[in-house]
């Protein structure tokens, strides 16, 4: 499934800055950053809810706020892109 996260992490204090690192830290280490605090993911259900467990676990509810969106299939029909960035094609060939 395809998935959208987006967050917005308060960094007034120095833990602020820290969960900061860490929800982006746990963002890259499953999917692909499109803008500074959006995430794309391709991921089956086990691995969203492990995702979806580490970043709650991370944020403070009272400061920051987090969106995570789950894409239906087909995804071509929900997702448009405009300008120069191009995601990674998942389901196409490893090497161009």
């Amino acid at each position: 499934m395809l998935v959208i996260v987006t967050y917005d992490v308060s960094t007034e204090t120095r833990e602020g800055r820290r969960r900061l690192r860490r929800v982006a830290k746990a963002c890259e280490g499953v999917g692909q950053r499109v803008q500074k605090s959006v995430f794309e993911f391709q991921v089956d259900l086990a691995r969203f809810e492990e995702l979806e467990r580490k970043l709650l676990a991370e944020i403070d509810e009272k400061e920051d706020n987090l969106r995570i969106y789950r894409i239906t299939e087909p995804t071509r029909l929900h997702v448009k892109e405009y300008g120069c960035f191009r995601a990674v094609d998942f389901e196409g060939p490893l090497l161009a």
